[in-house]
């Protein structure tokens, strides 16, 4: 059987190849409600498929959207990368995911692949954008929108999250309870960095503690951010004689290695520890116990995130304070501070 085309289409629906053409891209002319329902009509009767490949070669835009991760495999970014996913395809968009393990080559040759290929934009989630990465962005004046970091490299616009106010609230419920302290487990470099959410975390940690006149000398615990190497540096923390009896943890992720570190050393969560977390993964509501956590409307900034990257506007200069969309964060209290169960 000979392959359909779009002049077929045109015959059929008595109408030009141009108006078949605004018809399944859109645009960029309006057509008529009537004569767009007969060309859909004649593409459904003749089983016609676009060319994509064609399509994207004569406007140098494909309908894939390039999203860049840390590593998919922790939980926050995989849900993250799943509510982008959602999102685009109500825009009739795909997403290409890869993961740069953290690791600046891997972020710039994702950038050159997807780039390449002539994605309508990019989402990074980059922790920590190189000057290489950002020189690549540039040099092929692409579309991009950072989400859950604003890295210092790049001045783009972001979607982000009030990481440091949602860590102020998640240490100042924990001060409520009594504590003397609250311990933190940050990142492996705790040194303040610009647009860093696991840095702001501790910011916001930093802050509640302050406030309260209680000191954070000593009390800052380094752990990468993986539940299995905090799970190993809560074993060491949680066996001397001085354990906080406190923890605010900068994500879920590592709060779950501290909890299982907790029950393998026989100290009871919430009793002799509490424990909060940030992210509010799903698995937070299934850990044992279940746990204090703080949440951020991933669903709404993944729209947002592919709005903005989908936008003709979004390259038009602006205020930074304009190009950075910030949504708010909220405490959800489970058992792990403390507190009892909720219906």
């Amino acid at each position: 059987m000979a392959k359909v085309t779009r002049d077929d289409v045109a015959r059929l629906a008595g109408t030009s190849t141009a108006v078949v053409s605004y018809v399944i891209n859109n645009g960029p002319r309006p057509v008529a409600p009537a004569t767009r329902e007969r060309v859909l009509g004649a593409i459904k009767e003749l089983g016609y498929r676009p060319d994509r490949v064609a399509q994207a070669m004569a406007s140098r835009r494909t309908d894939l959207i390039g999203m860049i991760v840390p590593d998919a495999r922790q939980p926050f970014f995989a849900e993250m990368a799943h509510a982008v996913e959602q999102a685009a395809a109500e825009r009739g968009k795909m997403v290409l995911v890869g993961n740069s393990d953290y690791r600046d080559e891997r972020e710039v040759h994702y950038l050159r692949a997807f780039l390449g290929m002539r994605v309508s934009g990019l989402i990074l989630v980059s922790q920590g954008m190189s000057e290489r990465a950002a020189s690549e962005i540039e040099a092929w004046d692409a579309r991009v929108v950072l989400l859950h970091e604003r890295p210092e490299a790049i001045d783009d616009v972001a979607v982000v999250t009030d990481d440091i106010g949602g860590a102020q609230l998640a240490t100042r419920h924990l001060l409520e309870h009594g504590h003397a302290y609250v311990a933190c487990i940050g990142g492996i470099e705790n040194t303040p960095s610009v647009g860093d959410p696991v840095a702001d975390h501790v910011e916001g940690w930093r802050r509640a503690m302050l406030e309260s006149g209680r000191s954070v000398e000593g009390r800052l615990i380094e752990a990468p951010y993986n539940r299995y190497d905090a799970y190993r540096v809560a074993l060491e923390v949680l066996a001397r004689p001085d354990r906080p009896t406190a923890i605010f943890c900068a994500t879920d992720d590592q709060a779950i290695g501290v909890l299982r570190a907790a029950r393998e050393l026989r100290i009871d969560v919430p009793g002799e520890l509490a424990v909060a977390g940030f992210d509010d993964v799903k698995e937070a509501a299934l850990t044992d116990p279940p746990l204090t956590t703080v949440a951020s409307d991933r669903p709404a900034m993944a729209r947002a995130a592919v709005d903005l990257v989908l936008d003709d506007g979004l390259r038009v200069a602006g205020s930074r304070r304009e190009r950075l969309k910030q949504f708010p964060s909220a405490l959800v209290v489970r058992r792990s501070c403390g507190c009892e169960p909720r219906s």
